[in-house]
């Protein structure tokens, strides 16, 4: 499924990503944040003299910022930054589409951890917040922007999710159901998640009949250690290419989200996506649509509770250092503009 050697040989229907296992940075300065950016953009210079198919190239949560988690003002980014106005150039110059990663600067509480996907003119396709930060650990406000799908090369239709987000089917559905074939799963793991890291990866992609393609930080800070391991998912589960330790390695594979397509229409066993929401039709016209998950319509109405909920140990980040938060989250209105390019 993956032909032509990674996107060596590429087919007419075939979109060739490649996946930047890149050296995990600790920038604390303005000035070391502008020298990662330039990074970023060495990379994109080595990825097109590298494979001249490739259409897009992804790189990790905390491409430009490290896992010290630092919010200071001083190091965050926002949309009309010189830091992303950068990468947007370089997309120009290489002529490829990117997918990148910033931390976001937000007036009204802490920052967003915020993924953009910019094609080969330039120009921000997709926009999106994390959803679900790896708490108790990390900062970051909690994403107000839904799950955005746009229009991806070569006829594809792609997704974003960021790191911790792939660790619940929910995303990866909401991925599908809005009609992406590609989803791109970013992240700045360490070892120790290595096993969810990829059994998520392959279940993200089976249950869904979707393509993932994922890609962590690589090597040391000094402090942390990040695991690259880079992977590209079929839609039947099965691993296409995968990349291992090795930092600022591009790991490419040609992906066939056509094939995905097919599979969604004509797959009759394990067709998921679609049985999901048409339960039982061999028994009764057009399957039972109702919604039997007690978990969703409680979510949905703003009750979800645990049956161990008093119990749970860690509610807030105060066992990482943060202070416990007052300020209650306040979801956009329907009527927000969601940053979703159709």
């Amino acid at each position: 499924m993956s032909g032509g050697l990674g996107g060596l040989n590429k087919s007419p229907k075939g979109v060739v990503v490649g996946l930047a296992q890149l050296a995990l940075p600790d920038p604390h300065t303005r000035a070391a944040l502008w020298q990662q950016t330039e990074k970023v953009i060495a990379m994109m210079a080595k990825a097109r003299r590298s494979m001249p198919s490739l259409d897009l190239i992804v790189f990790p949560e905390y491409s430009l910022h490290g896992l010290s988690m630092d919010t200071s003002p001083e190091i965050l980014c926002t949309l009309d930054g010189p830091e992303v106005a950068a990468l947007r150039a370089a997309c120009v110059t290489y002529k490829l589409w990117g997918c990148f990663s910033i931390m976001e600067a937000n007036p009204e509480g802490n920052p967003y951890n915020s993924g953009l996907i910019v094609d080969d003119t330039g120009e921000i396709r997709l926009y999106y917040r994390k959803l679900h930060p790896w708490v108790p650990v990390e900062p970051w406000e909690p994403g107000n922007l839904g799950i955005p799908v746009c229009d991806g090369p070569n006829g594809s239709k792609l997704a974003l999710i960021i790191c911790h987000d792939g660790m619940f089917p929910e995303m990866a559905r909401e991925c599908a159901y809005k009609g992406a074939d590609i989803m791109l799963r970013t992240a700045g793991y360490t070892p120790p998640i290595r096993h969810a890291w990829k059994i998520t990866n392959q279940v993200n992609a089976f249950t869904n009949l979707m393509q993932t393609a994922s890609v962590c930080m690589c090597g040391s800070d000094g402090t942390f250690d990040s695991m690259g391991e880079a992977m590209f998912v079929n839609f039947d589960g099965v691993t296409l290419a995968e990349g291992g330790g090795r930092a600022d390695e591009i790991i490419c594979c040609e992906l066939r989200p056509d094939l995905v397509r097919e599979a969604r229409l004509h797959w009759g066993v394990e067709n998921n996506i679609y049985q999901f929401g048409h339960r039982g039709y061999s028994a009764v016209a057009g399957g039972a649509q109702d919604c039997p998950y007690s978990y969703m319509t409680d979510l949905a109405a703003g009750r979800y509770v645990l049956p161990w909920e008093q119990e749970v140990i860690h509610t807030d980040g105060t066992s990482c250092g943060m202070p416990r938060p007052v300020r209650r989250y306040q979801p956009l209105s329907p009527n927000t503009v969601t940053g979703e390019k159709k």
